[in-house]
């Protein structure tokens, strides 16, 4: 039975309950997640290595040299008699992300030593030695070499990058 206030009617609580939950506003359906955006295939830089006992340039999708942290890129194989040896080249959309990278491989790599003639590390990854270095936009390396082999083919590879 509702009630009356001088001249306002006063409807009981039940039915000021039911009509003020008529009137919220519909719940709005959850969106689909949203997909990730997938990062853009890397560029082929095969023009970056030097030719010199060079077998083969690959390009990599993602997860270079098999890491987890490192971008895609073109990792390059190359033959010096029975010595076989790798380099590799990523780019960046920052000089601040190879910088970054360059604190990860640190961490990858066993023993890793700062270069400090060079701003690279050199250590090993599993029984392999790897020499990496930042330039600009560059993550680049070279594994498979002995320090001061890695470091004369890493200086040619540096200079190849802009």
């Amino acid at each position: 039975m509702p009630l009356y206030c001088k001249s306002m009617r006063i409807l009981p609580v039940p039915a000021l309950l039911l009509l003020l939950s008529s009137c919220a506003p519909e719940p709005k359906p959850t969106p689909p997640p949203a997909k990730q955006a997938e990062a853009p295939k890397p560029a082929d830089e095969s023009r970056r290595f030097p030719q010199d006992n060079l077998v083969e340039t690959k390009l990599v999708a993602k997860e270079l040299l098999g890491k987890p942290f490192m971008p895609g890129g073109t990792l390059a194989r190359y033959r010096k008699g029975a010595r076989e040896f790798d380099m590799f080249v990523g780019k960046l959309p920052s000089p601040t992300g190879a910088a970054l990278l360059l604190l990860d491989w640190k961490k990858a790599l066993t023993g890793a030593k700062l270069i400090p003639s060079f701003g690279g590390y050199f250590g090993m990854d599993g029984k392999r030695p790897v020499f990496v270095f930042s330039k600009g936009n560059w993550i680049a390396g070279v594994a498979g070499l002995p320090e001061k082999e890695a470091d004369l083919q890493a200086r040619g590879l540096a200079s190849r990058l802009d």
